[in-house]
């Protein structure tokens, strides 16, 4: 969609002329998100710098029923920030402070262009934690990762987004600035705005400010691993890991295909012979921590593991947690195209998931290799295909379905942790069912009534 010149000229005169772009060559960077295979052209990138030019940009666009998509770094992958109806790419990241840091209250304030690790950073220099732990850390802003509820490998033990956001200040299409939820721990005032805007996907309102809670930062951390000749050995040690009382703060998988794709990538010394690698670890008190490393050492052998190492110092703790944030890079070498998707299923069942995926592979012909958070029962089947290969392209949305749809009927859903946005979308109705997606088409026109905010995505 194309931006009426007369727009252009009032967008300019609400941001300033170099924070608005309209040129094809300038936009065509906002045409997609870190999702392959989508992409549409915006009419206009525009870069507000404070929350009430943002309201103002809203009220215009709404005026002339422009289409408006909020977008920070641009790092997620369901395709949440593609413009599909053209107009309005709403940069937010010259929003970008850490406005306060508070020990004594144990939270942040932050504006949405804040990076999840410089928000960590910030808060570990108080002695404080930050959770929330996606893999695009250093790059995904704060207001990204609340507006998709986005995970990571602390979430069995800490929660995800939304366990962390305490308050919002967001600006609803229509103008409105509003404040949501607080700096308080215990407030039960009203319908929780605050957890319906996380993970909306920037189709209800624009966050400009987001309050956060913080914890005290462990005092030690260890990682240990563990070698299994399937998946299904390590599906039980991590039933008897979780039964035994341990709640770890990582316990992540990788199947036979990601180890080898990581020894290759990265030389790590893996074990090539292995079904199955799970890695494993926890935070806390330096005594406690080292109990539970050596206990689930010893349920991972008792389940069959040929091998179970512990880390004894910090950089080999590192060297362990880099056989899981390699995985997708390792991968990324087997194409030129990397489909990197998400699905849960209830803990018990990941093995019999991973056996489907591997299956649906076969039937599809392509590589899909799946490596997760064991945990928390969500994983990650990653596709590797040929840039111009139409026909993998169709086999691989095809395979993707088929993998949603079973992890559906595993008592699972589509997604755990990156969103629905318009990669998902097809499947949501069939997760959901009508009534559930005819309430969403309900809230979305109460927050939204000219329907201008983030269109073709959840609620529309």
């Amino acid at each position: 969609m194309r931006i009426d010149a007369a727009v252009l000229r009032e967008l300019r005169a609400i941001v300033g002329a170099g924070h608005v772009r309209d040129a094809d060559g300038d936009v065509a960077a906002y045409a997609r998100d870190a999702t392959p295979l989508f992409s549409a052209m915006p009419g206009a990138v525009v870069h507000p710098g404070s929350a009430e030019e943002v309201a103002a940009v809203l009220k215009l666009a709404c005026a002339h029923g422009v289409p408006v998509v909020p977008r920070g770094a641009g790092s997620n992958l369901c395709a949440a920030t593609v413009p599909l109806s053209g107009g309005i790419v709403l940069v937010l990241t010259r929003l970008d402070r850490i406005l306060e840091i508070s020990a004594d209250e144990l939270l942040a304030v932050v504006q949405p262009g804040v990076t999840s690790a410089e928000l960590t950073d910030a808060a570990a220099a108080h002695g404080l934690l930050y959770a929330p732990d996606p893999g695009s850390r250093t790059v995904a802003t704060v207001g990204g990762t609340i507006a998709t509820c986005a995970g990571g490998l602390r979430g069995l033990k800490y929660g995800v987004t939304r366990n962390h956001v305490l308050g919002l200040e967001a600006v609803l299409p229509t103008g409105e600035i509003v404040r949501t939820g607080g700096r308080l721990w215990k407030d039960v005032a009203g319908y929780d705005l605050t957890r319906l805007l996380t993970g909306s996907e920037g189709t209800l309102g624009v966050i400009t400010e987001a309050t956060v809670a913080l914890t005290p930062a462990p005092e030690t951390t260890g990682t240990g691993l563990a070698y299994f000749a399937t998946l299904a050995d390590a599906g039980r040690a991590v039933a008897r890991i979780i039964g035994s009382g341990i709640v770890p703060a990582t316990l992540e998988f990788l199947d036979a295909k990601c180890v080898a794709a990581v020894e290759d990538y990265a030389g790590l010394g893996l074990r090539r012979d292995a079904g199955a690698l799970l890695l494993f670890g926890d935070d806390g008190a330096a005594a406690p921590v080292a109990d539970h490393l050596a206990r689930m050492a010893e349920i991972c052998l008792g389940e069959g593991a040929t091998e179970a190492v512990v880390a004894g110092a910090a950089a080999e703790s590192e060297a362990l947690l880099a056989a899981r944030r390699c995985a997708l890079p390792a991968l990324s070498r087997l194409g030129s195209v990397t489909i990197l998707e998400d699905a849960s299923v209830p803990r018990p069942r990941i093995a019999e998931m991973v056996a489907r995926v591997d299956a649906l592979a076969v039937r599809h012909g392509l590589t899909i290799a799946t490596f997760g958070h064991a945990g928390d029962g969500n994983l990650h089947p990653t596709c590797v295909i040929d840039a111009g290969d139409t026909d993998a392209a169709e086999r691989a949305h095809r395979a993707f379905a088929d993998i949603f749809r079973a992890a559906m009927e595993l008592g699972g859903t589509i997604t755990g942790e990156h969103g629905v946005g318009a990669a998902k979308l097809p499947y949501l109705a069939e997760r959901l069912g009508e009534d559930q997606m005819a309430l969403l088409r309900r809230i979305k026109a109460a927050f939204d009534p000219a329907g201008i905010l983030n269109p073709g995505k959840l609620g529309s």
